[in-house]
């Protein structure tokens, strides 16, 4: 008797089928819990100065969708550290939520490490369903954009020939 209960109970806390223009049934689409939280309580939001040269601006689209994300990081020139992150994304709930896991995930890590961070891993966090994957693909190549930025403005602004992050992963 108390599986029945629990099973009416689960049964009334979900939504109503939408009956579509056409007579058939759809299903509402439902969102994991992160990615209703990062899109109900983003973290991060906002931008930084992209003239300062310890921020590196990373700005991607999808043209396919119309979602464009905006990914900053600042870095702390001595250790090379990414001491803080911002973004604006114009987009998708899925967008948003990527955006904000991937500024929470970027910061107080090495330039290096944030360049091994995959569309996957964000994927797989948010629980993302396969149409809403290409959002965790603007996730990681906003952050490797922001990355490219940073390293261009550095290497037009020292010339001791120090090379860049890139520079020394490649050489590795």
């Amino acid at each position: 008797m108390m599986r029945i209960a629990a099973s009416a109970k689960r049964l009334l806390r979900t939504p109503p089928l939408e009956v579509s223009p056409l007579g058939v049934r759809v299903l509402p689409r439902l969102y994991h819990e992160r990615v209703v939280d990062h899109y109900d309580n983003p973290r991060n939001v906002g931008s930084f100065d992209k003239n300062d040269p310890t921020v590196g601006t990373g700005l991607v689209g999808a043209p396919a969708c119309g979602d464009v994300m905006k990914l900053q990081i600042k870095v702390d020139e001595k250790t090379g550290k990414i001491i803080d992150a911002r973004f604006k994304t114009f987009g998708c709930g899925s967008a948003i939520a990527s955006s904000s896991v991937a500024t929470e995930w970027v910061k107080g890590k090495q330039m290096e490490e944030v360049l091994s961070i995959k569309n996957t891993e964000i994927a797989k966090h948010l629980s993302l369903p396969p149409v809403k994957l290409h959002c965790s693909m603007l996730a990681e190549d906003a952050i490797k954009a922001a990355v490219k930025d940073y390293e261009a403005k550095r290497a037009s602004a020292t010339t001791d020939g120090q090379g860049t992050t890139s520079e020394k992963i490649a050489t590795a």
